[in-house]
């Protein structure tokens, strides 16, 4: 009975720690910091993290397959610029460009890891330099800064709001509930755990390995592609300068979450809860005031580390 116990009680908080630790951080932040609970505060909180958790989705599934996805934060940052470029042409244009363009960029991930098994982080680290290069190319070196008219459609996407909370929220909700019943319900979403837990045993039980690791880096560049194109739209422009550092806050919220770095274990809601917790964290460092904004990565880094210790310590 006692071993019994002690599995569930691990069991319990490698699915739900995360989760406590949120609903911990959250309740002491409501009571320490009046302006934490706001409502102004919390539509703020949850449309930063909004603009993360599109990333991360795609980064969740990447990680569960044993890989890693290193050039979502140019990708973020190139998806902007192409869609504030595209806006001149529509709103059509500003929202397919850059799925188009960083989703082709998966795509050719996916394409190397797959077809010619060089590491993902080799492959993903070329995509992160290329797709900064192409995004320095398209604006001169980050001279230009393209603008988005304020009577175009494509800002509604943006800045546009239900009950006081941005599109981008329920656009990254509606998503995420999809990447999750992707994930559980479908038969993709086998293939991705199987791929990840025992990449070997899947090929031998006719696991389609390699069309599953396409799938998913193509998924993953199409995400950050459309996670730009909503910073755009809410920005107003194609700001050249976001994004660094972008794919290590992903990785960081996703193993957070509980998704293994080794695959085969993960879930989306595990990855929605790193990014409220990261944010949160982010959100007190500002209440404090006193404290410089670089605190945040120090905090997000030994926080990350902390739980890749605790994961490790639980698996064994």
């Amino acid at each position: 009975m006692t071993t019994l116990t002690a599995a569930t009680r691990t069991k319990v908080l490698q699915r739900q720690g995360a989760a406590v630790a949120l609903i911990l951080m959250v309740t002491v932040s409501w009571l320490v910091f009046p302006r934490f609970g706001s409502l102004d505060n919390l539509r703020d909180l949850a449309l930063q993290g909004s603009f993360l958790a599109v990333i991360a989705l795609g980064m969740t599934f990447v990680i569960i397959t044993g890989g890693i996805d290193l050039s979502v934060g140019s990708l973020y940052a190139l998806g902007g610029v192409l869609a504030a470029w595209g806006s001149q042409y529509g709103f059509l244009a500003a929202l397919t460009l850059p799925l188009a363009v960083c989703g082709a960029i998966g795509l050719i991930n996916g394409l190397l890891i797959a077809r010619t098994n060089m590491a993902p982080f080799i492959v993903t680290l070329a995509s992160l330099l290329f797709a900064r290069g192409l995004l320095l190319a398209i604006t001169d070196e980050g001279a230009t800064t393209y603008q988005i008219a304020p009577d175009s459609a494509f800002v509604e996407l943006g800045r546009g709001t239900v009950f006081g909370f941005g599109y981008p929220i329920f656009i990254a909700a509606a998503l995420c509930a999809l990447g999750g019943v992707v994930l559980n319900r479908t038969n993709f979403g086998q293939n991705v755990f199987a791929t990840g837990g025992a990449e070997q045993s899947a090929v031998l039980m006719g696991v389609p390995v390699a069309r599953t690791k396409i799938g998913v880096y193509t998924a993953s560049g199409t995400l950050a592609g459309l996670a730009g194109a909503l910073t755009a739209a809410y920005l107003q422009s194609g700001v050249t300068v976001i994004g660094v550092g972008t794919e290590l806050d992903a990785i960081s919220v996703v193993v957070i979450g509980g998704t293994l770095l080794t695959g085969g274990m993960g879930t989306v809601l595990g990855t929605v809860i790193g990014v409220g917790l990261i944010k949160v964290i982010q959100n007190v460092i500002n209440q404090i005031g006193t404290l410089d904004s670089n605190y945040q990565s120090v905090v997000s880094g030994v926080f990350l580390l902390i739980v890749v210790v605790l994961q490790r310590m639980l698996r064994r």
